[in-house]
């Protein structure tokens, strides 16, 4: 059986005239004459069974059937124009500059990074690790399009805030003893400062007045799990990359949450930079 099926550019007229209130317009907007609208409404007419259009004094007004038209043949037309649109941006090519922060990385670049490279694969992706700080400037400079970093109450023109997840102290599994044991100053592996998470560790034990020290020092998150699961002391962030051989320590004072937000460098960006931003915000919901 031979299915009917509604010529795109005859829909595309009709809407344009009932929008536009005159035929005589739509076939200007369209680059056609009008004698070839009149055919194109006839054709319509013809393909529906019924009149779409009725005379009203000197003008036309839509029909039951031309209502009822309407309607459906935009979300048609609204269709047929997405479709295209996602085709023509699936063969986007360029560069994207992305800034992660490094507890971000391992978590979306095995993940966002490739499905996103999938879909176009004429991008090509040039991706930075840098603290909260660096990735403001290099956001505000213009050398990132997009940087998801932790909300530090800094800001940037174009920024999102996607959620917030819990901080919490870590320390090797096989903890033998209470991390304060014996009132011997707690040793901490935390970053350089300046840190969020290394001011917020320090701030909540002198409040609890427990003693402290830095044990050590590290610029990246790797550095960090591995002087924690070397027993070297214990450390503050998020569960966000937490290795299996760590665990949460419960015995310390309490922790506010941690937010994170994804910049974009420009108000209206590139398909590719959106589509990336929707490829974050979902990977991040997903797991949140």
């Amino acid at each position: 059986m031979r299915h009917p099926t509604f010529d795109l550019d005859v829909l595309r007229t009709f809407v344009a005239g009932v929008e536009l209130g005159s035929f005589a317009k739509a076939a200007e907007r369209l680059g056609r004459s009008t004698s070839a609208v009149s055919a194109q409404l006839k054709k319509l007419e013809s393909q529906v069974g019924s009149a779409v259009l009725v005379k009203s004094g000197r003008g036309l007004i839509l029909s039951p059937t031309g209502e009822s038209l309407l309607g459906q043949a935009r979300r048609l037309l609204e269709l047929n124009d997405e479709i295209f649109s996602n085709l023509q941006e699936a063969r986007i090519e360029g560069t994207l500059r992305i800034g992660l922060q490094d507890d971000f990385a391992e978590h979306l670049l095995s993940d966002v990074l490739r499905r996103f490279a999938r879909v176009h694969p004429g991008v090509s992706l040039e991706v930075s690790i840098a603290r909260n700080a660096e990735l403001l400037a290099l956001i505000e400079s213009g050398r990132l399009d997009l940087a998801l970093a932790w909300d530090a109450g800094a800001s940037t023109p174009h920024a999102l805030r996607l959620g917030e997840t819990p901080m919490q102290w870590i320390g090797p599994r096989d903890l033998s003893a209470p991390p304060q044991a014996d009132n011997l100053p707690l040793p901490l592996v935390v970053f350089d400062a300046p840190c969020i998470l290394r001011s917020i560790a320090t701030q909540a034990l002198d409040q609890a007045r427990i003693p402290w020290r830095v044990a050590l020092t590290s610029p990246s998150v790797s550095g960090i799990w591995a002087a924690v699961t070397a027993g070297l002391g214990i450390t503050l962030r998020t569960r966000i990359g937490l290795p299996a051989h760590l665990a949460v320590i419960d015995d310390l004072p309490p922790l506010p949450r941690l937010g994170y937000v994804l910049h974009q460098a420009a108000e209206a960006p590139t398909a590719a930079v959106r589509q990336l931003s929707e490829l974050i915000q979902a990977s991040l919901a997903e797991r949140r």
